[in-house]
């Protein structure tokens, strides 16, 4: 397996550490099992995005492909979209409102990322990236 390879999956390493750090910590009433069902849900569709990606997916803004099938004819960045819903998920479960509002902080440079990778698309696929856009939310 390849250094990039790994790398790329750091982040779902990442996630399910903290979910079970979290997990043996919790209060285990309602918020605790409501975060944890966000979190799952949340997870299997960033996973499912992250696979429909395919060899389009980088840890690097490029435009191999646009896919437009499956998650994303609904949404340009699932795999944003439902990570931060997994990772509220996980927050919720812990309901520590200090780390929440670490993580939303931390989260930003995400969407600084996911604007970068809109302007490669844009600037790759021209018009039939402005129509998928036109057609999609987030």
């Amino acid at each position: 397996m390849k250094v990039k390879d790994i790398l790329s999956w750091g982040d779902v390493t990442f996630f399910l550490g903290f979910w079970a750090f979290i997990a043996v910590r919790a209060h285990w009433g309602v918020r605790a099992w409501a975060g944890c069902a966000l979190a799952a849900a949340g997870f299997a569709l960033w996973m499912t995005a992250r696979l429909q990606l395919g060899r389009s997916f980088s840890l690097r803004a490029k435009a191999v492909k646009l896919v437009t099938t499956g998650l994303y004819a609904k949404f340009r960045h699932p795999v944003y979209l439902f990570g931060f819903a997994a990772y509220c998920g996980v927050l919720l479960m812990w309901g520590n409102w200090i780390a929440v509002v670490c993580f939303l902080l931390i989260y930003s440079v995400e969407l600084a990322r996911l604007r970068g990778e809109e302007r490669v698309l844009e600037r790759t696929f021209g018009d039939e990236y402005r129509r998928y856009r036109a057609g999609t939310w987030l």
